[in-house]
């Protein structure tokens, strides 16, 4: 009886110490900062919520916040806003979004030039 009470003992430890343990951990940083892009990607593709012009000040908004942190937005976050100027007629900030977004994410350059060399026919 005398070594059932010591397993008990150091089973209790263990799982008192492991809890303590898990309890420290923190989530991983995240590499990229959301603000409200995603529900505004949704809102665009349903056809829901405010207009383009609202949309993209909106996602100006949520940027300023994200550069006010020292982040980045997400990939496309640049290359939607550009979408969303294009769609007011607002080019040079169509061509500056895309361009950012070919700065930040190089993989999507090939994409980012197709759509650059539309806009300009």
């Amino acid at each position: 009886m005398h070594t059932t009470k010591n397993k008990k003992s150091i089973f209790t430890l263990a799982m008192l110490s492991s809890t303590m343990l898990a309890g420290c951990q923190t989530a991983p940083p995240t590499l990229y900062q959301w603000e409200g892009y995603q529900p505004q990607v949704y809102e665009y593709f349903k056809g829901q919520g405010s207009g383009a012009e609202a949309q993209s000040t909106t996602l100006e908004a949520d940027l300023q916040k994200i550069r006010a942190t020292g982040k980045t937005p997400p990939p496309g976050y640049h290359a939607h806003l550009g979408l969303l100027y294009s769609q007011a007629g607002k080019n040079d900030q169509v061509v500056e979004q895309f361009r950012t977004e070919k700065e930040l994410f190089p993989e999507s350059k090939s994409y980012m030039d197709f759509l650059l060399k539309k806009l300009v026919k």
